[in-house]
């Protein structure tokens, strides 16, 4: 138990230094995240990504105590202290009819979370993880100085991007009412900053003044779930789980700054140091209005052998707003969303100790999105297959503790060829460590 021990303490540190230092710039490089605030994060654990996704009427996976954010009545199923800490790294392929593709890969922190019972049917639990990501940049060039004048020979380069995004720290407690019935809520504080760039660049004409236009929004709030899952036992070890969670609509505080300032180019092309700053405005702050979410779903659970389950979330993402004007068009393509997730999980024997390979999960799914975006009059859609494993650590014959490494995969699509759109082809790769064990303890001496 020692060893497994130190290497999760390594693993916890490495993990947290690797994603703070993604977390400084872009953890997407999606041309959609710069639509709204930006990609929204599932919050997906391994074990809920290699099954499609399915979480709100999931609660423990195969006999360990899981921790599952989505749907915090989940909590009151957790009978062991449990620590679920992850990764997440993608493989993102774009491409524009006409102007071929490229290829990006990007890694962060997924998740860093923590729960413990307080009673035999509650449960507290708190955490990181992300709650959206902004990462993109695209070129547009416009010949003739943009005026269509053939004497005009240099073009100008107009040049987007942006970076960051938006964390969520939880704290939750579930709890259950009979053998039925389990409730569960969040509280969570959301905080993080959004950066937009806009540079208007002459590069063949030596010594123009470019310029750069600098956005900053930094956004900080709470933010409120809540949830409730209801088991009815189809016979001893048969169980059908009915869930509901949802996220409240609520308001964050927004603050918005902008700089513009000029700079050149040297003969190799690279930028000089800005020569002034023509403008540098900081606007009131103001609020951020998240919309209303609402997920329903429904899981089998035969045993610890097999789990099937459904889920299928309506966002209202057209309600996306902010006061000010500096963010009259934060809800531009944006549309309310729908998302089905199906998913399946099979572990052959956890009773057959001899054979480690009939003790591991098998997870497979399916995920399809209608996303919250609406971009050149066209619906962006996502789909997506998922594949999982969860490999349990064998502890020692004096150890309460049980460890697993959990392990996704998700291939999928977005977006379209259509309508000067662009279509992602992707990869996305969770992995995760789940400790479960007894702690606060109060062991008893005859």
């Amino acid at each position: 138990m020692i060893r497994y021990t130190r290497l999760f303490a390594t693993l916890v540190l490495v993990i947290s230094a690797l994603g703070a230092s993604a977390q400084n710039g872009s953890t997407t490089s999606s041309p959609y995240s710069k639509y709204g605030i930006g990609d929204i994060d599932p919050n997906w654990t391994p074990q809920m990504a290699g099954m499609g996704g399915i979480a709100t009427a999931t609660n423990s996976i195969s006999g360990y105590s899981t921790i599952n954010t989505i749907n915090p009545a989940s909590y009151a199923a957790i009978g062991l202290t449990t620590i679920d800490v992850g990764v997440f790294g993608s493989s993102l392929k774009l491409t524009r009819d006409g102007q071929g593709s490229q290829k990006s890969s990007n890694f962060r922190l997924n998740h860093l979370l923590f729960a413990f019972p307080v009673t035999k049917r509650s449960a507290i639990s708190f955490g990181l993880q992300p709650y959206s990501q902004r990462g993109y940049e695209y070129t547009q060039t416009q010949s003739n100085f943009g005026t269509g004048d053939p004497a005009d020979t240099n073009a100008v380069n107009f040049k987007y991007s942006g970076e960051g995004g938006l964390t969520k720290a939880h704290f939750g407690y579930g709890f259950g009412i009979g053998k039925h019935i389990m409730l569960g809520a969040n509280v969570s504080y959301i905080f993080g900053s959004m950066k937009d760039y806009g540079v208007t660049s002459i590069p063949d004409l030596y010594g123009a003044f470019n310029t750069r236009v600098e956005q900053n929004s930094s956004v900080q709030g709470f933010n409120y779930d809540y949830g409730a899952q209801f088991m009815f036992n189809l016979s001893e070890r048969n169980i059908i789980t009915f869930g509901y969670s949802g996220s409240a609509p609520t308001k964050l505080n927004i603050e918005n700054s902008t700089y513009v300032s000029h700079f050149t180019t040297g003969t190799d092309g690279s930028e000089n140091l800005p020569l002034d700053s023509v403008v540098k405005e900081v606007s009131p702050k103001s609020k951020l209005k998240l919309p209303s979410i609402n997920r329903f779903g429904v899981s089998f659970k035969a045993g610890d052998k097999l789990l099937l389950g459904a889920d299928y979330t309506m966002g209202k993402w057209s309600e996306l707003s902010a006061t000010g004007d500096a963010y009259q068009t934060i809800n531009q393509g944006m549309k309310d969303s729908k998302t089905y997730n199906f998913g399946a999980q099979f572990t052959p024997n956890v009773n057959k100790l001899n054979n480690y390979w009939a003790l591991v999960d098998y997870r497979v799914g399916f995920m399809y999105n209608q996303t919250n975006l609406r971009v050149n009059n066209t619906d962006i859609n996502q789909y997506a297959a998922t594949f999982g494993l969860g490999l349990p650590l064998r502890p020692s014959q004096t150890s309460s503790s049980y460890y697993k490494i959990n392990i996704s995969a998700e291939v999928g699509k977005r977006g379209a060829l259509t309508n000067s759109l662009v279509k992602e082809n992707y990869i996305n790769i969770r992995l995760g460590f789940t400790l479960n064990d007894k702690w606060f303890t109060r062991y008893k001496f005859d």
